[in-house]
C-alpha cells in the first residue's frame, strides 16, 4: 500500500518502511509522529478510502542537508559576496499506512560455531609468509649499473664557435 502526503508544503509518495527527510518538524530521534495530511492512497490500482486515514513515521535523525552556496556580483563595481546555507531535515521512516505495517527485518544471525579469536591469528602466520613470497629478488643488472662510474658516458662534441661578421670600416 502506498500513499501521498503533504508535509512542508511537498509531497512525498510513500510506502511503509520507507525512509525519506522532509523538513524540519518538532521531536527528537526515536519519537513518533503521524502525518494527517494525505492527499491519496492506494494498494496497486485500487485506490482507497482516505476518512480517517493517517501515516504513522518514526523521527530516525535531525539533520542538515547539503550546502547551497549564495555567490552575489554586480559587474565593474567591485561587488561580490559569497554565503552558504544549509537546510534543516527531519529523516521519517515510515512505520505504517493505516493500518498496514512495515514488515520487520530478522536480526542477523551470528556465527557460534566458528570462533572468532581463531581466524585472525591464522591470518597473523599467514600474513608474514604471503609479504616476503610478494618482494622480489634485487636485481642484478641495476647492482652493474650502479656500480659503473658516470665518466664512462661519451661527452657531448664541441661545436665550432660561430664567426662574428667583419665591422665596417669609416673612412
Amino acid at each position: 500500500m502506498f500513499a501521498i502526503v503533504r508535509t512542508g508544503g511537498k509531497q512525498y509518495r510513500v510506502a511503509a518502511g520507507d525512509i525519506i527527510a522532509v523538513e524540519k518538524l518538532a521531536g527528537e530521534a526515536g519519537d513518533s509522529i503521524t502525518l494527517d495530511d494525505v492527499l491519496l492512497a492506494g494498494d496497486g490500482g485500487e485506490v482507497k478510502d482516505l476518512k480517517g486515514l493517517i501515516v504513522a513515521a518514526e523521527i530516525v535523525a535531525q539533520e542538515k542537508g547539503e550546502k547551497v552556496i549564495i555567490f552575489k556580483k554586480r559587474r565593474r563595481h567591485n561587488y561580490r559576496r559569497k554565503n552558504g546555507h544549509r537546510q534543516q531535515h527531519t529523516v521519517l521512516k515510515i512505520s505504517a499506512i493505516g493500518d498496514v505495517k512495515a514488515p520487520k527485518k530478522a536480526a542477523p544471525k551470528t556465527e557460534a560455531a566458528k570462533p572468532v579469536e581463531d581466524k585472525p591469528a591464522a591470518e597473523a602466520k599467514a600474513a608474514p609468509a604471503k609479504k616476503a613470497a610478494e618482494k622480489p629478488a634485487p636485481k642484478k643488472a641495476a647492482a652493474e649499473t650502479e656500480a659503473k662510474p658516470a665518466a664512462a658516458k661519451k661527452a657531448p662534441a664541441k661545436k665550432p664557435a660561430a664567426k662574428k661578421p667583419a665591422a665596417k670600416k669609416e673612412d
